[in-house]
């Protein structure tokens, strides 16, 4: 795991792109699609608004996944992540594919399992990922399943993951936010070949600390600490989310 720090959230944002699209472009080179893995919230906009931007990638062979979506929501409401990835990758890129997460799906036992199989068809190229103000990495709340090799679970959200829905403004109130959400496990994102990591903003110190910090151990207390277990992650905050460690 590297750890890049940087003097604002802009020129965090700006680098990660950098380096997103590097490793989207190498990939392409090696093979004829390659496979990305999106995650979503206020921590990755502006990351992905410069991303986006950039035309030497060949979208038009990139197949996307994102990471989570609650149970229950359907791309039509304004927290939803299908609607999110649409919005923010989809409507400016030609990407080749996108697997998208049926958050209203009437059997969401057998969506998982359709999200299982279309995982497992080949390798993982390139995951983003941010870390949640509990610790958590997707929607893994501690503690997080480190064990499961399903690569998909459908989970149950604690009171401050969803508490962190309304204070970034997805959601009116705590009684608005789903309990459950489809979330890429832990060992899945792990899989991937390579993990970007951005994660921005002094509310975000504290879980930076307990996860990634040096003296901590790696623990499903602190989902987001197992991203020390893979050596090709690139953890880029800003002066802020790192100000605790």
């Amino acid at each position: 795991m590297q750890i890049n720090v940087f003097d604002t959230q802009k020129e965090m944002a700006v680098a990660a792109a950098e380096k997103a699209a590097e490793v989207l472009k190498d990939a392409l080179q090696k093979k004829p699609e390659v496979r990305l893995i999106a995650a979503t919230g206020n921590s990755q906009l502006e990351f992905l608004a410069h991303l986006r931007k950039r035309t030497d990638v060949d979208w038009k062979r990139v197949v996307l996944f994102h990471l989570d979506e609650y149970v229950g929501l359907g791309p039509e409401h304004p927290a939803s992540f299908v609607g999110y990835i649409k919005r923010e990758i989809v409507d400016h890129v030609p990407l080749k594919t996108v697997h998208y997460i049926n958050g209203k799906a009437t059997d969401p036992e057998a969506e998982r399992r359709r999200l299982c199989a279309l995982a497992t068809e080949a390798p993982m190229d390139l995951a983003f990922v941010g870390i949640g103000e509990n610790g958590h990495l997707a929607f893994n709340d501690p503690p997080a399943d480190f064990e499961t090799e399903e690569p998909y679970l459908i989970v149950q959200l604690d009171e401050r993951c969803r508490m962190q829905q309304v204070g970034e403004g997805w959601f009116p109130s705590l009684e608005a936010v789903p309990k459950q959400a489809f979330s890429m496990s832990i060992k899945q994102i792990l899989k991937t070949d390579t993990i970007l990591c951005i994660c921005p903003e002094k509310r975000k110190a504290e879980a930076v600390r307990n996860c990634l910090g040096k003296d901590r151990e790696v623990s499903p207390l602190y989902p987001a600490s197992a991203l020390k277990l893979h050596s090709r992650t690139y953890v880029f905050l800003d002066r802020e989310s790192a100000s605790l460690l």
